[in-house]
């Protein structure tokens, strides 16, 4: 399986580094962005093949970021997948409503995040 480009918004330094460990020694390249602004920019820019979404982050939070993802003809195809801390069921709920593909409580299984990985990302 050849590497795919996964665009990454986090704002925790430790949990963004070692899905990005993870993630790269699977032959995936990992870009990351720590506010939502930035996040927002940098898969415009990219236009990667997924993006791992956090929803309490600086500037926009993840529902702003998903929403204006999805209203953006460059964007609305990525899968994105929200990973938080916040797994109450309106949360999910509202994850789903913006557009997310799926939602993922932290801490997460290490395991079972990759499996969702491998199952948004495209096939080649």
């Amino acid at each position: 399986m050849k590497g795919r480009k996964i665009v990454m918004i986090e704002d925790s330094k430790a949990a963004s580094a070692v899905l990005k460990a993870v993630l790269e020694a699977e032959g995936h390249s990992v870009l990351h962005a720590a506010d939502g602004v930035a996040g927002l920019a940098l898969a415009r820019r990219e236009k990667p093949d997924l993006i791992l979404l956090d929803l309490l982050l600086p500037k926009l939070n993840g529902y702003e970021v998903c929403s204006a993802l999805m209203r953006d003809n460059l964007t609305r195809h990525i899968p994105v997948l929200i990973i938080s801390t916040l797994d109450n069921p309106e949360s999910v709920e509202k994850a789903k409503l913006c557009g997310a593909r799926n939602f993922m409580k932290k801490p997460y299984n290490l395991e079972d995040l990759l499996r969702e990985i491998k199952r948004l990302l495209p096939p080649e």
